[in-house]
């Protein structure tokens, strides 16, 4: 299982194409959506849940994630969730969009969310743990976090757009972006060409 945690800063939607593509190659997936975030997706993508799997919800009113029997929603709130304990084995959390508070709390251990304890638990136990963080300009606090978290092992992908291969949407832009991170993951994709395929 792979643990996707959507934080309250703008790009939500990378977490949500993540999860689409995950699922649409048959992974299954915890998706998790902090407090805040809610409040991003009103904003950004003008979603506005009426159902207790509100996530779900979205997902299914998109109809690009494919089958969502392989998927789990928890509540940022309930740490009794399988992936807050290094018993739950689950392969990997990523964090995307990941805030800069929620950064800060990983870097220094303040587990008090599901998504911080699973990354928390990623560190502690060893596995794959991706945070794509999404501010700029960094500040020296920033970069200081992000390097105490490189340091604690987790692998850092900013969603920096290429232009090599002429996008031509925003979509192509997001769609980069979750390529990297499921190139981080060790996922194949057909996302974004490879440089090769320039020559």
């Amino acid at each position: 299982m792979i643990v996707v945690g959507i934080t309250g800063t703008s790009g939500v939607i990378l977490g949500i194409r993540l999860v689409e593509e995950l699922l649409r190659k048959g992974e299954a997936v915890a998706g998790v959506v902090s407090t805040r975030a809610w409040s991003v997706m009103v904003h950004e993508l003008s979603f506005r849940s009426s159902g207790k799997e509100p996530l779900r919800e979205f997902l299914m009113q998109r109809g690009r994630a494919g089958n969502l029997e392989r998927f789990c929603e928890y509540d940022d709130k309930n740490l009794f969730a399988p992936m807050a304990s290094g018993s739950s084995g689950f392969e990997a959390v990523v964090v995307m969009p990941c805030s800069m508070k929620t950064l800060s709390a990983i870097a220094t251990g303040f587990s008090d969310t599901l998504i911080t304890r699973a990354c928390d638990v990623a560190l502690k136990e060893k596995r794959r743990c991706l945070l794509v963080p999404r501010e700029s300009p960094l500040s020296l606090i920033h970069l200081e976090n992000l390097k105490r978290v490189a340091q604690a092992g987790a692998a850092i992908v900013p969603p920096v757009p290429a232009f090599y291969f002429h996008p031509k949407s925003i979509n192509d832009v997001i769609d980069f972006v979750v390529g990297k991170v499921l190139s981080q993951l060790g996922r194949e994709h057909e996302l974004n060409p490879p440089w090769s395929s320039f020559e």
